[in-house]
């Protein structure tokens, strides 16, 4: 799909993506305890998120005939195809069950097995975060960028907790531990497509989590590399959206960070 074609479609999409975080919006507060189910360990869904994600579906197979679905929740089958749609109908679904105000709509689309296409919609702020390949990333028509900083005691950091993999407790924690001696701070919000687009706009300088899922992290890390920032796996290499661990960060602290996850992790 050509640039003029891949703008048009994230244009329509995003429109999309807002009229789905309305209805999330106007759902906060509305499910009870017996309408919430626990997927696995610490995973919950209620109907919010399975409604949010048929209206996506829905919508995102008339903008684009043929396509295909990975998504959290499962609403549809799970196939691939030449084009495939990557979706988090909402992301923090924790936070938006207790009221948090920090959970997002994440939407990426796949050509060809390659992310082209990324939006996430932080529905609190009604901020939309999107990009298209060799577009640049935006945050509600304005173009953003990374941050320049160079040195971690500069830098504020984003994470999340390990909620249902321990198995690298002691390594994360070690990282953890690190950054929360050696920079501005640290910063666990629930919502990791939140935090890469943070990163993508400025906000925050770095990410990294372990234990993610691809629909978690695909429209996001792919706003922070058109936005001039680095997305890795912790060996340094590019199996971050299903390898199920990432850092993201800006282009000039990328050799620093990775240095010192990677080595922490491979101890």
């Amino acid at each position: 799909m050509d640039n003029i074609a891949l703008e048009k479609l994230c244009s329509e999409a995003c429109v999309l993506v807002k009229e789905v975080g309305l209805f999330i919006r106007n759902e906060k507060g509305k499910v009870l305890n017996k309408q919430i189910e626990e997927k696995e360990l610490n995973s919950l869904v209620s109907y919010v998120d399975k409604t949010a994600e048929k209206k996506l579906v829905k919508g995102l197979s008339q903008l684009l005939s043929g396509s295909t679905f990975l998504t959290e929740e499962e609403t549809i089958e799970q196939t691939s195809g030449k084009y495939r749609w990557i979706i988090d109908p909402l992301d923090g679904t924790t936070n938006f069950l207790h009221q948090v105000p920090y959970y997002a709509v994440s939407v990426a689309l796949e050509e060809n097995g390659k992310i082209c296409l990324g939006i996430v919609y932080e529905i609190n702020n009604d901020e939309c975060f999107y990009a298209w390949e060799k577009g640049g990333a935006f945050l509600n028509d304005r173009p953003i960028k990374v941050t320049t900083a160079t040195h971690l005691k500069d830098t504020l950091i984003a994470t999340g907790f390990p909620y249902r993999d321990y198995t690298r407790e002691e390594a994360y924690f070690n990282v953890f531990k690190y950054f929360m001696k050696n920079t501005r701070g640290i910063r666990r919000c629930g919502a990791a497509a939140v935090d890469l687009v943070y990163v993508a706009c400025g906000r925050f300088d770095a990410f990294f989590e372990y234990g993610l899922n691809a629909w978690d992290v695909a429209a996001g890390a792919f706003i922070v590399q058109e936005a001039g920032g680095k997305v890795y796996d912790f060996k340094g290499g590019r199996n971050y959206l299903f390898g199920s661990e990432m850092i993201a960060v800006n282009d000039t602290l990328s050799k620093n960070v990775l240095k010192i996850i990677s080595e922490i992790f491979k101890a």
